[in-house]
């Protein structure tokens, strides 16, 4: 979640996975500040782990998992799996199951994958995908369809935010070393969401979240989209996945068709693949042997036959309109299903006039789904939004408030809320925060309904249409 300000239907066959009763429209939740957390979330409980406040400037003492991490080198682990075990749990994912929510972005840091960790000079917990491989089951049998989110990346991708897990103005994502980390990480995940049994609710994997907004500051991103994309087919066509709109094919040696492993490692030879991909490719595999060992997926990796009947998976960009100075556009390199996402809050300003009128006749006029499909960027869906603002909301507004904004965003792919719960303490003025960012708190106080398709008021647009307001963006 960007702690600063920076009239299309999916498709059942590209939003669900393979189980009966697939849903036609996100309705969803983030996960946030479980597997990459944010103390402005839970300030409490981050205090009572050790961590501090440091108000706006988050680099100045420890409020992020890595600052956490150098602090508490023997005991940053333990802490983390407590956290980890309490802030998600099966009593969650009852409750959302129960609100119809569908679908759930997690977000998380490149150091799930712990061996991609420059221990030299990096610092993160470890032992957090035991926690998501048990999240993503409980999912699973929920019937509630993933994204995995690919929050924090290595080098971080934007300055001074909690959510890189590692506050600080030195951004080095957009390099080569960075971005083939990032590929390789891609390259696990894609293997795990075709493999592993707990991953089976996984339908997308989200490249980058909210990269710096001006693209003359992010070199060669548009070379990475590509790679990002090829490395998530190389991978599925690796396990004879069928890829829908794509020309590429391979022809996997029968010698390793029982050992994905192998197979991979023969597949980083497939000249057909640029060699940013073919080097994350191999680089994957001796990760994928060690998680198979510590996960009790050797078999399934190294002795199994391969899934054949799997879904390929949706590639996931934030949308070419949320940079500006002649960005890259992601849709220029889909091979398959891919969707675009895109953030809208308005609390941080820069979106319109500081009053309900002017958010009203912003919310009701939006633009941004039609100009996503413009230029290809479609479907889109709207993967974190809230109810917070830049004035004292009453209750009366906020009703009016969930209502269009949920009535703006199923205009396209559907939406997901920012976020699934947050702290009620006295450090956050009781349920204050949570009033306007915890979507249980939402569902508890009436400002969201417990239908997530319904609205108090199917016409509450109706007078702020074709209006006019000061605006900055819409």
């Amino acid at each position: 979640m960007r702690h600063i300000l920076a009239g299309l239907v999916l498709s059942s066959a590209l939003v669900a996975r393979a189980w009966d009763g697939q849903p036609t429209h996100i309705y969803g939740v983030n996960l946030g500040s479980w597997l990459v957390l944010e103390p402005w979330m839970l300030p409490q409980e981050w205090l009572d782990m050790g961590g501090q406040s440091c108000a706006d400037d988050c680099w100045t003492c420890i409020a992020t998992e890595s600052s956490f991490a150098q602090a508490y080198p023997d005991t940053v682990d333990t802490t983390f799996a407590q956290h980890w075990d309490t802030w998600f749990t099966q009593d969650n994912v009852n409750t959302l199951k129960a609100a119809g929510i569908n679908t759930v972005r997690v977000p998380l840091g490149y150091w799930i994958v712990e061996a991609l960790v420059d221990r030299s000079h990096e610092s993160y917990p470890r032992g957090g995908l035991k926690y998501l491989r048990r999240g993503l089951g409980w999912l699973k049998d929920a019937g509630i369809q993933a994204i995995l989110d690919h929050h924090a990346l290595p080098g971080v991708q934007t300055p001074a935010q909690m959510f890189t897990g590692n506050c600080t103005s030195d951004v080095q994502f957009y390099t080569p070393y960075n971005y083939h980390r990032a590929l390789v990480w891609t390259t696990v995940m894609t293997a795990l969401s075709h493999l592993d049994p707990d991953f089976g609710s996984v339908f997308a994997i989200e490249a980058v979240n909210e990269p710096m907004m001006n693209a003359t500051q992010t070199p060669h991103y548009g070379a990475f989209q590509r790679n990002f994309v090829q490395v998530i087919r190389a991978v599925e066509l690796t396990l004879g996945i069928y890829v829908p709109s794509s020309s590429l094919s391979l022809s996997v040696p029968l010698s390793v068709s029982n050992n994905f492993t192998a197979a991979l490692s023969a597949t980083s030879s497939a000249t057909i693949f640029p060699v940013e991909v073919r080097t994350a490719l191999v680089e994957a595999v001796p990760i994928l042997l060690e998680i198979g060992v510590a996960s009790g997926l050797q078999t399934i990796f190294e002795a199994s036959p391969f899934k054949r009947s799997c879904t390929s998976l949706v590639a996931n960009f934030m949308d070419v309109n949320w940079q500006s100075d002649n960005p890259s556009n992601p849709a220029d390199v889909a091979i398959g299903s891919q969707a675009y996402d895109n953030h809208l809050y308005y609390s941080f300003g820069g979106v319109a006039a500081a009053d309900p009128t002017s958010y009203l006749i912003s919310i009701c006029n939006l633009s941004r789904i039609q100009a996503d499909a413009a230029v290809g960027d479609s479907p889109l869906w709207f993967g974190e939004w809230g109810l917070s603002t830049e004035f004292n909301a009453t209750d009366e507004f906020l009703y009016k408030w969930a209502d269009a904004q949920k009535l703006a965003y199923s205009k396209g792919a559907g939406w997901i809320y920012w976020n699934f719960k947050t702290e009620i303490s006295s450090l956050t003025n009781g349920s204050a925060l949570a009033r306007q960012w915890s979507y249980l708190e939402g569902l508890k106080l009436g400002f969201l309904t417990h239908d997530p398709a319904a609205l108090h008021d199917p016409n509450v647009c109706a007078p702020y249409m074709n209006s006019t307001a000061n605006s900055t963006s819409s």
